[in-house]
C-alpha cells in the first residue's frame, strides 16, 4: 500500500483543456498527491473527458423532470523518461439529476451533477492505477 501512494506521488498529472477537464485534473491530483506536485515524475497522465446530457421523462405535452449527465474519461500514463505509455483505459459515468423550471436552478442541478460526476471518475481512476502500480510491483519484485 505505502509503495503504491509513492507510486502516485511519482505522477504529475496534464492540465484540462476545458473546465470539466479542469476540475477532474484538480479532483486527481489532490486524490494522488494531495501535498505537492513531483518535482521529477517519472510519470505523466494525461486524460480527456467527453461530456452528454439527455432529458428523461419527457412527454409531448409535458416538460422534461430528470436529465442524464454521461461523462467518460481516456487516460494515458506515460513514462516521461520513455516517452511511452505504459496503461491506458477508459472510465464512463451517467450521474442523473432533477430538472425545474428555474433556469439557475437547472444550472446549479448541472453543475453539481458533473460534480458527482467527475468526482466518481478520479475515484475511479485512482483505484485502476493503484492496481497497475500493484501488480507491476509484483511482477518485477524478485522471486
Amino acid at each position: 500500500e505505502n509503495r503504491v501512494i509513492s507510486d502516485f506521488s511519482e505522477i504529475q498529472v496534464a492540465p484540462g483543456k476545458d473546465r470539466i477537464e479542469q476540475l477532474f485534473t484538480n479532483e486527481l491530483k489532490f486524490l494522488l498527491n494531495p501535498l505537492r506536485e513531483p518535482v521529477r515524475p517519472l510519470y505523466r497522465l494525461s486524460s480527456s473527458i467527453t461530456e452528454t446530457t439527455s432529458s428523461l421523462a419527457v412527454k409531448k405535452t409535458a416538460l422534461a423532470t430528470r436529465a442524464n449527465l454521461r461523462a467518460s474519461v481516456h487516460y494515458d500514463l506515460i513514462s516521461t523518461e520513455t516517452g511511452a505509455v505504459v496503461t491506458s483505459g477508459s472510465n464512463r459515468i451517467t450521474v442523473s439529476y432533477d430538472i425545474y423550471s428555474a433556469g439557475y436552478s437547472n444550472l446549479a442541478a448541472e453543475k453539481d451533477a458533473r460534480s458527482r460526476a467527475v468526482k466518481e471518475l478520479a475515484q475511479d481512476l485512482r483505484l485502476q492505477l493503484g492496481a497497475f502500480f500493484k501488480n507491476n510491483s509484483q511482477a518485477s519484485a524478485p522471486k
